[in-house]
């Protein structure tokens, strides 16, 4: 199993992206699925995650600017991200909850990780 991360980019203040987040490989089902950042020298920090039924929950300083979605079909998560702010600069790291085995507890696999800046 595999996540391969994408959309990030040089935006300016205001702005706005999308990141995506694709699993790929043999696996059974996938459970909730997570958006982290992390900057130099600091923790890594939840962003948003969602769960199979959809279920959403964000830091605060996200709320009312980011979105979590996912599309089952795909394997795919994605976060959208509007009025972007210097502050939200970060390597941002995907994870999905995934069961690869009848019987087992889901495993977190990780993605690896897509650069944001946001400056002018």
């Amino acid at each position: 199993v595999q996540l391969q991360a994408s959309g990030g980019g040089l935006v300016q203040p205001g702005g706005s992206l999308r990141l995506s987040c694709a699993a790929s490989g043999s696996f059974l089902s996938i459970n909730a699925m997570r958006w982290y950042r992390q900057t130099p020298g600091k923790q890594r920090e939840l962003v948003a995650a969602i769960s199979t039924v959809g279920s959403t929950n964000y830091v605060d300083s996200v709320k009312g600017r980011f979105t979590i979605s996912r599309d089952s079909a795909k394997n795919t998560v994605y976060l959208q991200m509007t009025g972007l702010k210097p502050g939200d600069t970060a390597v941002y790291y995907c994870n999905q909850d995934i069961r690869t085995t009848w019987g087992r507890d889901p495993t977190t696999y990780w993605g690896q990780g897509t650069l944001v800046t946001v400056s002018s």
